[in-house]
């Protein structure tokens, strides 16, 4: 199983990548975790990458794309992976599909999660951080707390982050759908592409991959 998870900001990405890459015994792979293992292994591409993260740049593609070729060299890989993050563009996947032909591979599936853009509003402008504790995250509508603008576990006082802001928000997804979308159309017009509703609870929104999944590989 090779796939693709696509979905804009708040769409639950992480999480699900998560849950069916556990599923399917496939590693997850996200840009995020690749750059990571090579900043902290101080590989040749990482000492590049490092230089434009600690400048506060965005890591060019041609050294993305190069780490994630590493990456799907690996022995792990093999039987299949589970992309979170890359591609994010069709020069990207266009770049994916001459990675996996050099591996004399195919992507099998791309997968969209569908959220209205109010419910990623929602969902991400309700959340609230400690400043005590970071890791310790709220949700007005959710998971409140007893006090919105206390933590409930440490005392902590709760603030909205500025990524969480509603301007904040609509402005990723405006980026979403100019450079991101595209890829819907472009795995669409190949046949690849499966849309499943990722409203609800975590797990009905895995079943419902799952079964999606099923239906579409046979």
């Amino acid at each position: 199983m090779r796939l693709v998870l696509v979905g804009p900001p708040g769409a639950g990405k992480g999480t699900q990548a998560q849950f069916i890459a556990g599923h399917y015994g496939i590693p997850k792979i996200s840009t995020g975790d690749i750059f990571r293992a090579n900043v902290s292994e101080r590989t040749p591409l990482g000492e590049i990458a490092k230089k434009y993260m600690d400048a506060g740049d965005l890591v060019p593609d041609e050294v993305t794309i190069a780490m994630v070729r590493d990456r799907l060299s690996q022995d792990d890989c093999e039987p299949g992976f589970l992309l979170d993050g890359f591609p994010r563009t069709v020069p990207q996947a266009e770049e994916l599909d001459a990675i996996l032909g050099d591996l004399d591979c195919r992507l099998d599936v791309v997968v969209e999660l569908v959220v209205d853009p109010d419910e990623v509003i929602r969902r991400l402008s309700g959340r609230r951080t400690c400043r005590k504790t970071p890791s310790h995250v709220w949700h007005l509508d959710f998971d409140p707390p007893e006090d919105p603008t206390v933590c409930d576990i440490c005392g902590g006082e709760l603030y909205q982050r500025d990524d969480d802001r509603e301007d904040t928000i609509r402005h990723r997804l405006e980026v979403y759908t100019e450079q991101t979308e595209p890829l819907v159309s472009y795995y669409g017009s190949r046949g690849q592409l499966v849309g499943v509703d990722a409203i609800g609870p975590v797990d009905d929104v895995t079943e419902r991959i799952v079964e999606a999944l099923r239906r579409f590989l046979g």
